[in-house]
């Protein structure tokens, strides 16, 4: 089932309108298999009643038991309530099986058969495959293997007749005193979590298994239980929507099928518990995030929500779909088909919830039934691939917390190590131990309470010592191991979980290094042994925060395919004269040439040069760090843009050569219709140079004295230019933008101020009526609106969507985003502007471009925000000829085409800038700069520049342009970037320093 969560999307779209999902478009299915669909759908709700109706909005909970008991319950609840599905509580997998086929043969309609597998079939079913809690998933960084993950549970799930997995959990773990979410959520980060959630989603409804996230609106941050009683989250909305609806917003945005309602009390968002709601349900899940999918709620018979009376129609009246478990079938039905004739739940209410269930029964699979077989099922289900794959996952998972002085990999030259194990039950065959032995020599000691001070006597002279734990009674060992990690370097592994290291705060705060590896299965130990040795990879992130001292996050890369220790003079480069970098970038803070930047260099892939100066602000006291978020401003064009572009022509979408007309329509016609793709790489379409597009969404009847005059009054207060000063009390077109969001105005431009989705066509319009200044060359942001343009139109995909998913996320990007603040906190964006004449106020996470800006922060031009970390990452894929990690996204053709093509007319390359050697008073670059360089600058004062012949990427971050654009000249007065540049060629050829 390729692409599963698309093309349901889009099926139950067309089948049933309004009351299906719509947030993904994707794969088409036949015009056959749509009538099919809807004629099964049709002909199902033909033959049912209302009560029947009523009753396919039930699942029914049974134990897989095969008693006679049983199957008169599962027969009674099938028969004479048609109740539209089935919920397995623990048992034993063949019983289920023939439940199942029992059930379904008894059904007129078929069954949803529902499971609760959060890691699996383990979760409810002995004998089955036990995957790793999510609390442990959370810490893999390679989310393809979640999605993986996802598909094999999937698979399990159609071979015991499973067509729905309410799983995962989305609530973030943020309160470590939950008692019921804790280890089954993938973290404390809600960014994470999300990413993981929607892997795990994928990979679920790839394999046609329909996946349901829960606990909407987020049950993670409270101690209560609702199983027991009703937890209550009394927090504002914008922590919500930044907390606990983070998860639950993306997987929405993804495309994920299900979603369960959980019961909680959320006052800021309902007065209602959550999952009888129809603020919560209708309100905020369906309404303000678009969800279309299928709503459950969770199980009604949990003493959080079974109080109340008439639970189900109340239920089903705020919205949901579908009610889980409610305590009395009867009397729930009862109380339904009584809110039914008082008028309070409408019989079309009804029909659009049935039809929905229908359509999905149908979509998976349902219309066409055949018997379950157990026969071999224990073979089927356990294979040597899920084995393996389990594996993979808990490797994946394995952490290195901590790695002062780079104690990993082992320095195997040392004359002693010993190995400490902490552990009651282990025998000669011993993976970790036997692991290590294998390369080098090292004592191994197997602690006993009874002979702590023998042990402490024979570990007195040993130069290096593995503290291995094994049990989470570690009690009686903690003074020795303390002492141990005070005395000399240690590394201790955690083959325990990390509650057990909780208890060790102290040994971790001396230990040299400490690697967290969450279970102690023999695969697991013999990894960890070779990460250890420097010959595995280990790259684990911890999901939640550990022991106050370790934030969520935290997590070191080791990686044997990288050089253990490298530096500048080892790579080629003179650290005396990199170090003439500080001064400049120093004086620049001191001219005020911007408050603070960060100055990286890469020789060869690696960091020679990587600096942080000044502030964010010339009034605050935030400090430029490693990480901050920066305005690329027209850096877009390469990191983002050009990027699309060489993948799109990279698989033959379109040549370079090609008319843009072909692509976008609206330019037919017109005096750009023979405008190709290479021209506007190149710069030369003839376009101007830029256009105030805003002047469109603005009232200028509003602007007293015009939007612009020469001198400041009462109504033109923001100097935008040394003799030119703004209005500020001028009015926007309401047709166009409001103060507040809503559907109608769902693009946020700045802090109060949304604009409408059409917009874009008039920006459009506007470049398509222009008229042209011959064919010469002219840089001009216009060329890369279309060009972001040509890039939706040939992907199908908005062009964030399609960078977030073809490169950035897969290279490991993690401060790269458009549109940053739906991703990162304010405070890790560095401010653009103080005050902006046309959004009134700071920018600090919206792009200060004002074209960008009007299309809603996502353009071809500008629009991308990013750390210096990441944009040289991005350099580096090109420099390495489309290659990152082990992993090829552009071919070396294509890479060599874009990098070496040059303009006739101009030093231009293929939307690329280049160094000007025919006249280096005019070139972007230092005169010393070879002429293979390519790169790019931007209006806020960035620049990434990449040379191909001595493997080096200079990347420059500042807000020069703060706090206002029009005075803030000095970074090109005194020639900050390529004096820079200069420098970094000087420390390349005069080693001899």
């Amino acid at each position: 089932m390729r692409g599963f969560m698309y093309w349901f999307s889009l099926l139950c779209l067309l089948l049933v309108g309004r009351t299906a999902m719509a947030q993904s478009s994707g794969l088409r299915l036949k015009a056959e298999d749509e009538a099919a669909c809807k004629q099964w759908v049709d002909e199902q709700m033909a033959s049912m009643t209302l009560k029947q109706k009523v009753g396919q909005l039930f699942i029914h909970t049974v134990a897989p038991i095969t008693t006679q008991a049983n199957r008169k319950n599962i027969e009674q609840a099938v028969t004479e309530y048609g109740i539209g599905g089935l919920l397995f509580s623990g048992g034993d997998i063949q019983k289920q099986i023939q439940l199942t086929n029992y059930a379904q043969g008894l059904a007129s309609t078929p069954l949803l058969i529902t499971f609760d597998g959060e890691w699996g079939l383990a979760m409810r079913l002995k004998g089955t495959p036990s995957f790793p809690r999510n609390r442990i998933l959370g810490c893999i960084e390679n989310d393809s293997l979640i999605y993986e993950y996802g598909r094999e549970v999937a698979r399990q799930c159609r071979e015991i007749g499973v067509q729905v997995n309410f799983a995962p959990v989305a609530d973030v773990d943020n309160n470590p005193k939950n008692p019921v979410i804790n280890t089954r959520s993938f973290g404390a980060l809600p960014q994470q979590v999300a990413r993981k959630v929607i892997a795990y989603c994928r990979g679920l409804e790839d394999g046609g298994v329909l996946s349901v996230c829960k606990h909407f609106p987020g049950h993670g941050d409270t101690e209560t239980d609702s199983h027991k009683s009703l937890p209550v989250l009394n927090f504002s909305r914008a922590r919500l929507d930044s907390i606990e609806l983070r998860p639950f917003r993306e997987a929405v945005e993804a495309g994920v099928g299900g979603m369960m309602v959980g019961h909680l009390n959320v006052p800021a968002l309902g007065k209602k518990p959550a999952s009888i709601s129809p603020e919560i349900i209708n309100g905020v899940l369906k309404q303000e995030l678009g969800f279309r999918g299928l709503v459950f709620t969770d199980a009604l018979e949990m003493k959080g929500i079974s109080g109340n009376e008439a639970v189900c129609a109340q239920a089903l009246i705020a919205g949901n779909d579908m009610v889980l478990a409610p305590r009395n079938l009867k009397r729930e039905l009862a109380g339904v088909m009584s809110a039914l004739k008082t008028g309070t739940l409408t019989e079309a209410a009804v029909d659009e919830k049935c039809r929905k269930v229908l359509t999905y029964k149908y979509i998976l699979g349902l219309a066409k039934r055949k018997d379950i077989s157990g026969e071999g099922i224990d073979r089927r289900l356990n294979r040597p691939e899920t084995e393996e794959l389990m594996n993979r996952l808990k490797r994946a998972a394995v952490t290195v917390i901590k790695n002062q002085d780079d104690m990993l990999p082992l320095d195997l030259s040392v004359s002693e190590t010993a190995l400490l194990s902490l552990s009651p039950t282990l025998t000669e065959d011993y993976p970790f131990y036997r692991q290590l032995r294998e390369v080098f020599p090292v004592i191994w000691i197997r602690a006993n309470v009874d002979s702590l001070e023998s042990i402490r006597r024979r570990l007195n002279p040993v130069q290096q010592v593995i503290i291995a734990i094994h049990t989470s009674k570690v009690a009686p060992y903690e003074s020795l191991i303390n002492q141990l990690a005070a005395d000399k370097p240690v590394v201790l592994v955690c083959f325990d979980s990390s509650k057990t290291l909780e208890k060790l705060k102290d040994t971790m705060q001396k230990a040299s290094a400490v690697v967290l590896a969450h279970t102690d299965v023999s695969d697991v130990q013999r990894y960890v042994a070779d990460v250890l040795l420097g010959q595995q990879k280990a790259d684990g992130r911890l999901s939640v925060p550990l022991a106050g001292l370790f934030p969520a996050g935290t997590g070191v890369t080791l990686d044997p395919d990288i050089p253990r220790h490298y530096c500048a003079k080892d790579l080629g480069m003179n650290p005396a004269v990199l170090s003439r970098l500080d001064s400049i970038a120093l004086e620049g803070i001191e001219v005020g040439a911007y408050p603070g930047c960060h100055v990286l260099v890469l020789r060869e892939g690696f960091p020679v040069y990587d600096k942080c100066f000044g502030k964010h602000t010339y009034e605050g006291n935030e400090t430029v760090k490693e990480g901050d978020i920066y305005d690329l401003a027209s850096l877009t064009k390469t990191t983002a843009t050009l990027l699309a572009v060489m993948k799109l022509y990279d698989e033959g979408r379109f040549g370079l050569t090609d008319r843009i007309s072909a692509y976008l329509p609206f330019l037919r016609g017109t005096n750009k219709e023979d405008i190709t793709i290479q021209d506007l790489l190149y710069h030369e379409s003839g376009l101007p140079a830029y256009y105030p597009f805003y002047q469109e969404a603005v009232d200028l009847s509003s602007c007293k004295g015009g939007l612009f005059r020469k001198r400041p009054d009462a109504h033109h207060r923001i100097q935008v230019e040394p003799n030119l000063y703004a209005c500020t009390d001028f009015s926007y077109k309401p047709e166009w933008v409001s103060r507040v969001p809503s559907a109608d105005y769902p693009l946020q431009v700045a802090e109060n101020l949304y604009i409408k989705k059409e917009f874009r066509q008039v920006v459009l319009d506007k470049i398509a009526e222009m008229p042209l200044k011959g064919r010469s060359y002219r840089y001009s942001c216009l060329n890369f609106i279309l060009l972001k343009e040509l890039v939706e139109a040939v992907s199908g995909t908005p062009m964030d969507v399609y960078l977030d998913s073809v490169f950035y996320k897969p290279m490991g990007l993690t401060h790269t985003a458009f549109q940053p603040l739906k991703r990162f906190k304010k405070e890790q964006i560095v401010p653009t502007v103080n005050e902006d004449f046309l959004r009134g106020g700071r920018l600090q996470g919206f792009v200060h471009d004002e074209a960008a800006a009007f299309l809603g922060g996502v353009s071809g031009n500008a629009g991308l925000f990013s750390s210096a970390h990441d944009v040289a990452r991005i350099c580096q894929l090109l420099l390495d000829r489309g290659v990152c990690g082990n992993k090829r996204y552009l071919t070396r053709a294509t890479c060599d085409l874009f990098l070496k093509a040059k303009s006739k007319n101009s030093r231009r390359g293929l939307g690329f800038d280049k160094p000007n050697p025919d006249n280096p008073d005019k070139s972007p670059c230092a005169a010393e700069a070879p002429a293979s360089v390519f790169g790019h600058t931007g209006f806020t004062g960035t620049c990434a520049w990449a040379d191909p012949d001595n493997d080096i990427v200079f990347v420059f971050l500042c807000n020069r342009i703060y706090p206002r654009p029009f005075d803030r000249k000095n970074l090109m007065k005194y020639d900050i970037r390529t004096r820079m540049q200069q420098v970094i060629y000087q420390a390349l050829t005069n080693l001899a320093e």
